[in-house]
């Protein structure tokens, strides 16, 4: 197993330029870790137990304070490079990190996936197959909650345009009943499960590491939208997600805070001033209606207006930084 810092593979910005010859079929499992001991270990075994067997594991640590860096370091069955920085970087630019690795590595794909996890051993076959089956650029699977193993999380998703973009989930929270077993073409996915050709990333870049955390992925499965890239939903790839186990929970101030800043620092970054400010408006309503309606503490109603600014706030400061 290879153990490197993050000063000797990535820099904090930028892309590799150089980079090995690409190897057919050598994907790059790329995922962030913090403080992820409870859910590791079982992420772990299913990677081991695939059927593709040419990937390299690209485990990029943000700083975790429990046994996650341990973990990692004691896995002989996979070829895996870890990256510990020594401050939380946020997950987006920790995806970078793992993608500038793969591509300097030489590897064909890179499969952006949480480790909060668990899949079948034909999971990544799957997904890989998928690119040349259906003739793409990126392929997802069909995600399934970990805790309700029959209920969807996910199968596919799109944007709505006529809601700012806003994204939805084909078949969240359904049961299973096959209603969604045939192959498409979607336009949205989160980034827990994306199977990406290298060539993308010198389509449309990396992830946008503002974000931190939450809408990087909205923001770059945007771009590649903006692009014509084109996204396949591929149901025979199966994922059970352990939804929200290392971040609080849906309900967090953690969550509240970085949903709601971000949320208007995409539409600020991709839509036309007037438009942002539009949906701006109408996102601190809702927020304000909430509160009135009882279905939200004062606290957190707070929180989300004061985020939001922020939010909006970023493009100013990040223009005026360059």
């Amino acid at each position: 197993m290879a153990v490197v810092t993050p000063w000797q593979r990535c820099g904090t910005g930028g892309r590799v330029t150089e980079s090995r010859p690409i190897e057919q079929g050598k994907i790059g499992v790329v995922t962030v870790t913090y403080n992820s001991e409870p859910v590791l270990q079982e992420f772990l075994d299913s990677l081991v137990a695939q059927t593709h067997e040419n990937i390299i594991l690209y485990l990029v640590d943000n700083a975790s304070k429990d046994q996650t860096l341990e973990i990692a370091r004691k896995q002989p069955d996979i070829s895996t490079v870890v990256i510990a920085n020594p401050d939380n970087l946020g997950v987006a630019e920790g995806n970078n990190q793992g993608i500038r690795s793969a591509l300097e590595d030489g590897c064909e794909c890179v499969l952006l996936l949480n480790n909060d996890t668990v899949f079948p051993a034909d999971f990544i076959a799957q997904l890989y197959d998928g690119l040349d089956r259906h003739h793409c650029d990126m392929t997802t699977g069909q995600m399934y909650y970990y805790d309700r193993p029959d209920v969807l999380w996910c199968a596919g998703g799109r944007f709505q345009p006529w809601l700012g973009y806003r994204i939805q989930h084909d078949g969240e929270n359904k049961k299973d009943t096959g209603q969604f077993n045939q192959p498409r073409r979607v336009t949205y996915t989160p980034t827990c499960c994306l199977l990406v050709r290298m060539s993308v990333f010198d389509r449309v870049g990396l992830m946008d590491s503002r974000y931190f955390v939450y809408s990087d992925d909205v923001d770059f499965l945007y771009r590649c939208f903006k692009q014509g890239l084109s996204l396949w939903y591929v149901p025979e790839a199966r994922l059970w997600h352990k939804v929200g186990s290392l971040t609080g929970g849906a309900v967090s101030e953690f969550v509240l805070r970085y949903v709601a800043r971000n949320r208007i620092y995409f539409l600020r970054k991709n839509l036309p001033c007037w438009q942002a400010l539009i949906w701006y408006w109408q996102v601190q309503t809702l927020y304000a209606l909430k509160f009135f309606l009882h279905k939200t503490s004062y606290a957190n109603w707070r929180l989300q207006q004061a985020s939001a600014r922020d939010g909006w706030n970023m493009l100013t400061v990040q223009t005026n930084s360059d």
